[in-house]
């Protein structure tokens, strides 16, 4: 199955820049996920709202797929380990959910600063 309809063109993949410099706690990581990933306004700034958000995508196009790549992900959870634990349990789920879609997500950390 796939997600686009017959004749919708598709785009490459879709990628978006998390910036956790100087995020050290839940509420100050969900608002920066709201601005680096243009979160929906319907984003209710708490884990399962960014579950949901994450498994909906659809405000992202019609990509190819969707590509998030996270930098300072080592001083986050360094900062802030229960909350980084929280948060990658919420990102490897929406990993697993888009994995047998043809529109897969991708993470990368990127911690060479």
């Amino acid at each position: 199955m796939t997600a686009s309809e017959p004749g919708t063109p598709r785009t490459g993949p879709h990628r978006a820049e998390l910036d956790l410099d100087g995020v050290r706690d839940e509420p100050t990581f969900l608002d920066r996920c709201a601005r680096d990933l243009a979160l929906p306004q319907w984003f209710g700034h708490n884990w399962d709202a960014l579950d949901d958000c994450l498994r909906d995508l659809s405000w992202w196009g019609r990509p190819s797929g969707y590509e998030i790549r996270i930098r300072g992900w080592q001083r986050f959870r360094a900062a802030a380990p229960e909350t980084a634990r929280t948060a990658a349990d919420v990102l490897a789920d929406a990993i697993e959910y888009w994995a047998p879609r043809d529109t897969p997500l991708t993470v990368t950390f990127d911690d060479q600063e």
